[in-house]
């Protein structure tokens, strides 16, 4: 019997590394990718190119699929309602993906949903975030944003005056940018992330809470489960997940990043609708890697077991490097390591892979995953 073909819109690493787990599911993979040597493209035998918001690309993509779902949220809400209007299975649907597009429509449900946030406001003008600046508790600054089309830091920015928001303000004005919206300077003590999964029948299920570390807006390094984490807050950040899930009808895997405060309360920070990087720890550490539960989900078949498969698990980033070839490092490597590569041409800062170490000594666990990405980075004076 031909296998049930699941289409991905976007040909990065996370459509990558669907594939394996798709291949153990016997599964097709159907990826819309970038161009023809895209990081998925790589391993995706069925890889058609084209644009996320080219109707002909998308409806191509999805002909004979039993579902389609996404590696990023950048896809014409209009388009992906008119498929599901045509009986074309969407997961997460457009109703749920648009909260993971725009940022002001997500801060207005999560507040009627009483879901703990940053104080927050939608923002018309610069005397706007005069305002919200003046009002701020301590210090006189904000985080401004973009409500659409930021990632990985960009479209954020740290401001004390409106005056550095000025361009972005003109170009809203202008219809050549996007709304704005302003958010405390939050004084966390650090980031969580909680995953959750989500069948379209309602079944949720959720991976221990981790710790996530980010440099110049990037996750860097996630440890899993958060060190010394209180269970009662632990509760707390699945609590949330869940309601965030279910409130806003998310289908698939959604990650919900979350600021830990002193007192120990939280606040959620931003959601992802697809898998994510804190969820990369998975593949290695859990019984279930969030791949093939998204896989499993967006399909509405059972979801599997998210218990971690040992005491720690910690996952680094390979951001950049001063090699040419990745692999040159993999002599180098301790073999208790698990190497991803993202088969992507090198730049500075580029996400180019990540590693995964597992074990019962967490210091020893960290130092591992470090010294290795640090391999891989070209910076053996250093590892």
């Amino acid at each position: 019997m031909a296998a049930p073909v699941v289409a991905v819109v976007g040909g990065g690493q996370l459509a990558r590394m669907m594939a394996p787990a798709a291949t153990a599911l016997g599964l097709h993979l159907r990826v819309l990718v970038e161009d023809a040597v895209s990081s998925a493209a790589q391993v995706v035998v069925d890889a058609p190119v084209g644009e996320a918001g080219d109707p002909v690309a998308v409806e191509r993509l999805v002909s004979g699929a039993a579902v389609l779902t996404f590696e990023h949220e950048h896809v014409p809400n209009a388009l992906l309602t008119e498929l599901g209007r045509r009986g074309v299975p969407v997961h997460p649907g457009p109703d749920a993906l648009v909260h993971a597009q725009d940022k002001i429509v997500m801060r207005t449900r999560l507040t009627a949903l009483g879901v703990p946030c940053p104080r927050w406001a939608a923002l018309d003008s610069a005397a706007d975030l005069d305002r919200f600046l003046d009002a701020a508790p301590g210090e006189r600054a904000a985080v401004v944003k973009t409500a659409r089309g930021g990632y990985d830091g960009k479209g954020v920015r740290v401001v004390r005056d409106a005056a550095e928001a000025a361009d972005w303000f003109s170009a809203a004005a202008a219809g050549t940018g996007a709304p704005l919206l302003a958010e405390e300077l939050v004084p966390f003590t650090r980031e969580l992330a909680v995953l959750v999964a989500r069948t379209p029948s309602g079944e949720v299920r959720t991976w221990p809470v981790v710790e996530s570390v980010q440099r110049d807006g990037v996750c860097a390094e996630v440890t899993a489960p958060a060190p010394g984490l209180d269970p009662a807050t632990a509760a707390e950040a699945d609590r949330i997940g869940r309601t965030v899930a279910e409130g806003l009808g998310v289908t698939g895997v959604l990650a919900v990043e979350l600021f830990e405060l002193p007192d120990g309360g939280l606040l959620v920070n931003e959601l992802a609708m697809r898998p994510h990087n804190s969820g990369h720890w998975t593949i290695d550490g859990a019984v279930t890697s969030q791949f093939e539960q998204h896989l499993r989900a967006v399909l509405d078949l059972p979801l599997g077991a998210t218990e971690a498969r040992a005491p720690w698990t910690v996952m680094v980033n390979v951001l950049g490097s001063a090699r040419e070839s990745l692999t040159d490092a993999l002599p180098l490597i301790d073999p208790q390591v698990k190497v991803h590569l993202y088969g992507k041409a090198v730049r500075p800062g580029r996400k180019l892979g990540h590693v995964t170490v597992t074990g019962d000594d967490l210091t020893a666990v960290r130092e591992r995953a470090r010294v290795a990405a640090a391999l891989i980075r070209g910076e053996e004076e250093t590892a």
